[in-house]
């Protein structure tokens, strides 16, 4: 009886139990769907409240994508207007390149002339200096100048009065010339510029030969002995005669230092035979004779202008007279203008 009564009893705990269990959970169960109803009110007005405001927040940022828009719309204009500007720019920047690169240049042009200026500037100075030297060189020298004005003028006269003298002089040839030409007559002909006497080599030589042809030899011994008689015998003459001179003178034929050969030896050999002669060692001439060879140097010309070489080929006896070189060249100085 206690084993039922007790099984009994436990029945109606666990009964009991679970129906308190339930309870509990039923309980549990109305608190949570109030919790959850409750929550669900509370979502609902946030959502509510979220949807307003984020109604608000499309409104706003419909209002903020306008403004966005017409900002881009103003940013495109900024941008076309920044790139207007910026091929300006390239433009404006090329030209200020181009003007940078134009002013180097100036800048180096300048430069260069200031260099040059600096040295025109020391030439000139140096120009300057050299001047004023000049300057007062050239006031001492006009100041020598004056002193030697008065010497100039007496050394003018001088020359004039050595002029008219030289002159004189010259003329002795004239009056020598004049004179053998009296003495000697018409048998002798000589130079009537030079007062030489002229001998064909044909006349004197073979052809190409230097020795003396003794048919040749009487005939120049005559004339030569009349003309330097003609000199020494005149005692106006005499004083003023320096040498006589034997030349040798071929024509153009064949080379210049042949026939200059061929000149002298002709000359020497006529110089030789004179020299054995009574008549000059008589005289005492010897001292006076020398002989020289011209070559082709003193042609003679015909009528025409062209060589006549026959004449060419010849023995000229001639004088110098005493400072006849001198006298000449003095003359040739003072008749200079």
């Amino acid at each position: 009886m206690n084993l039922k009564q007790s099984k009994k009893e436990d029945v109606t705990n666990f009964w009991v139990s679970y129906a308190d269990l339930m309870a509990g959970l039923l309980f549990v169960f109305i608190l949570l769907i109030g919790a959850i109803v409750t929550k669900s009110i509370i979502l609902k007005h946030h959502l509510l409240s979220s949807e307003s405001s984020v109604e608000k927040t499309k409104s706003a940022l419909q209002l903020k994508n306008d403004e966005i828009q017409e900002l881009k719309g103003l940013l495109f204009q900024k941008n076309t207007q920044l790139s207007s500007f910026s091929n300006k720019i390239v433009i404006l920047q090329s030209i200020v390149n181009d003007v940078n690169a134009s002013l180097l240049e100036k800048e180096k042009s300048l430069e260069d002339f200031k260099g040059k200026v600096l040295v025109l500037s020391n030439e000139l100075n140096a120009k300057r200096n050299a001047i004023t030297l000049k300057d007062e060189e050239l006031l001492k020298l006009l100041t020598e100048l004056g002193e030697k004005e008065t010497r100039y003028d007496r050394l003018v006269a001088q020359m004039q009065s050595t002029k008219e003298k030289i002159k004189n002089l010259t003329g002795i040839r004239i009056k020598v010339i004049s004179e053998l030409k009296k003495i000697l007559g018409k048998n002798i002909q000589i130079n009537p510029k030079n007062g030489s006497l002229r001998f064909s080599s044909n006349i004197l030589f073979d052809k190409g030969k230097s020795v003396l042809k003794e048919s040749s030899k009487q005939e120049l011994k005559k004339v030569f002995i009349e003309y330097v008689g003609a000199l020494l015998n005149n005692p106006d003459i005499k004083g003023h005669i320096d040498k006589i001179i034997i030349e040798g003178h071929t024509d153009s034929d064949g080379g210049f230092l042949y026939n200059l050969e061929l000149s002298q030896k002709r000359a020497y050999e006529v110089m030789n035979y004179l020299l054995s002669l009574d008549f000059v060692k008589k005289h005492n001439i010897k001292s006076l004779m020398i002989a020289s060879g011209r070559s082709y140097l003193d042609p003679i010309y015909n009528k025409d202008g062209k060589e006549d070489k026959e004449a060419s080929r010849r023995i000229e006896i001639k004088f110098s007279l005493k400072n006849q070189s001198a006298m000449k060249e003095i003359e040739r100085i003072l008749d200079a203008k």
